[in-house]
Formats: C-alpha cells, structure tokens, sequence
C-alpha cells in the first residue's frame, strides 16, 4: 500500500472515531438529582426522566430539555391592596412552588419558568387583593401570623394545577401601611382598643357592684335573722327561768331556801373588794337569815 493510501485510511479511521465519539455523545443523556429530563422527537415530548443518573437517545432524532425539580422561591414584588373599610396597605409577599407535572407543565407554559412565575404572580396578587378585600384592616393586620397566608391559599386552591405546578405557600415577608398615614392609623387603634378596654373595665365594675349589693343584702338579712333567733332564744330562757323561780317560790317548803340564797348572793356583791364591812338593820332581809341561825 503506498503512502498515500495509508494517509487516507488514516484519515477515514479518525473521522470514523470522531463521528462514533459525537454518536455516542449524542444518545447520552445525564439527569441530576434535582432535575427531571424531557425526551422530545420531532418536537413532542416522548418521555420524562425523573431519577438520577444515565440513560440514553436516539442521537440526531430525539432532543433533552430539562426543568427543574426542587423548590422554587419566587419573590413577589411590593403591592398596594385596599381592605374592606377602604384602607391602603402595602403587602411584600413571597411564594415556594414546585413542578409536579413536567409533561403537562411543558405543554401548558412552554417549559418557562418565567412564564409560570408570571402566571404565579397574578394568580396570588389577585387571590390576596380579593382576601384583604373582604376583611378590616385590623384583621389583616392580626392576621400576619399565618392566618393571612392560610386565607390567600385556600382562595387560590387548586388553580395552579391544571400549569402542573404544585403551589406549596404563600409566605408574607411584610404587611404594612403605606408610611404617610401610619401613625395616624396606629393612634386610632389604639384610641379605640382604650375605649374597649374603658368600656369593659365599666362593665366589670358595675357588675361586680351588683355582685356587692346582692352579697351585703344576703350578709345583712342573714345577720337579722340570726339576732331575731339569738333574742327569740334569750327570751326563751329568760321565760324558762321565771317559771323555774315563780315554782320554786310558789313551793313552801322550797321558799325559805331560795330566799336564804338569795341574800347570800346580795351580801357576796355587795362585800366584792377589799376592805368592804356590810352594815344591816335589824329588820333587813339579810340580817333576819343571821338572827335565825341558833
């Protein structure tokens, strides 16, 4: 074979190589772990590679295109909304979403991203305009610690399926009122939280009055019953003790000895004390017991 033979098989062997090198490069296809990869023939998807690792196309006739497979964070830009007592305020908000249909999400955006986030962002600007729409600006404003976020998503509900698209939340980074009247709107909340507050510590006192009558009545009936009882009872007795004295009295042979007592009783209080001397006539009661005594 001359030399110029073998410089043309040469030749021919290493454009054989090359083309062999491009095939292979060409049917090989390499999917990451956060990717799903899309098999297209002629334009139309065939199929969708959704794990990790190689696989392989036929070169030349069926192309890749890949979307993403995690988390997206999109960033909303800062909007005006108006609540239902026609106050303006500013809402800052940010959206985790997530392709879970990549065949339905190319066919109905495209493959964009920018495309879906665009569709995202009127979906949940219009969700949280019709949200805050429907409630007072003291509500909307209590409602920033997750309340808010639960409402826009459930007005959203599965809208953003028929794109493929999996809308995880709809987080508020900031929900403010416009800086020119934010002071005056915080002085009139807190005006009227001091007036419901004034409002309810009146209440409360007035009850809690009502509450002091009824108990001082209830202290006070209770009282006069108890010394109607206590003087009943006193009166009891004291007509017990009369009846005793009044038969003691009425009992000759009882008589004698009750008044002797008695005396005794009448000459002890009247000796209480040091140094007393008990002085009697000869015709006093008392001094009538001695002169009996033999």
């Amino acid at each position: 074979m001359s030399k110029k033979a073998r410089n043309i098989s040469g030749v021919i062997v290493l454009l054989l190589v090359i083309a062999g090198v491009i095939v292979l490069s060409s049917s090989i296809v390499i999917t990451k772990e956060n990717e799903y990869t899309l098999i297209k023939q002629f334009g139309k998807i065939d199929r969708v590679i959704d794990s990790a690792g190689l696989s392989f196309k036929t070169p030349f006739i069926e192309e890749t295109q890949v979307l993403p497979k995690q988390v997206q964070f999109y960033d909303m830009l800062e909007s005006d909304v108006i609540t239902m007592d026609k106050k303006t305020m500013v809402a800052d908000n940010y959206v985790l979403w997530k392709i879970e249909k990549p065949i339905l999400f190319a066919q109905t955006l495209n493959s964009s991203v920018v495309l879906a986030e665009t569709r995202i962002d009127t979906t949940v600007y219009n969700s949280m305009k019709n949200v805050i729409s429907s409630m007072d600006q003291a509500d909307v404003i209590s409602g920033r610690d997750g309340t808010l976020s639960a409402a826009i998503m459930k007005n959203i509900g599965d809208t953003m399926q028929q794109y493929g698209i999996n809308l995880i939340s709809v987080e508020t980074k900031r929900l403010d009122l416009p800086s020119d009247n934010k002071t005056a709107v915080f002085e009139r909340m807190i005006s009227e939280r001091d007036q419901m507050a004034a409002t309810f510590t009146a209440e409360g006192e007035s009850e809690a009055q009502i509450i002091r009558n009824k108990t001082d009545k209830e202290i006070a009936i209770s009282i006069s019953d108890a010394e109607t009882q206590s003087a009943r009872i006193v009166a009891e007795g004291e007509a017990e003790y009369m009846r005793i004295l009044s038969a003691a009295y009425s009992d000759p042979t009882r008589s004698d000895f009750y008044t002797f007592i008695r005396s005794l009783d009448a000459a002890r209080a009247s000796l209480s004390g040091k140094d007393k001397t008990l002085i009697l006539s000869a015709d006093s009661p008392i001094a009538q017991i001695f002169y009996q005594v033999e």
